[in-house]
């Protein structure tokens, strides 16, 4: 499994535009922070072609240690959601 890490997306952006390596990083940044903020403040993130990010809030519910199976309470919280676009399944599915 590969992982994609700033330093590769700086490298890319870097190459295919000629960007210098403190530039790719802070373009990186920008649109990671982009996303944060939009998430934070409760906004729903679609970038066309690839998919849609949200945050969901989960109520606390009652949930069980799967070792022991002892009842344990599971507190409420928010979670980050991601769901592909039509287009972004297909490709990942070679359709």
């Amino acid at each position: 499994m590969a992982t994609i890490t700033r330093m590769d997306l700086a490298n890319a952006l870097k190459n295919r535009f000629g960007l210098t390596t403190t530039d790719s990083y802070k373009m990186i940044d920008i649109i990671f922070d982009e996303i944060e903020q939009s998430l934070i403040g409760g906004e729903e993130v679609k970038i066309t072609g690839f998919g849609t990010f949200k945050i969901l809030s989960k109520s606390a519910r009652i949930g069980r240690n799967p070792k022991t199976g002892v009842p344990a309470v599971i507190s409420a919280r928010r979670v980050a959601s991601f769901r592909p676009s039509t287009r972004f399944r297909k490709i990942v599915s070679g359709k």
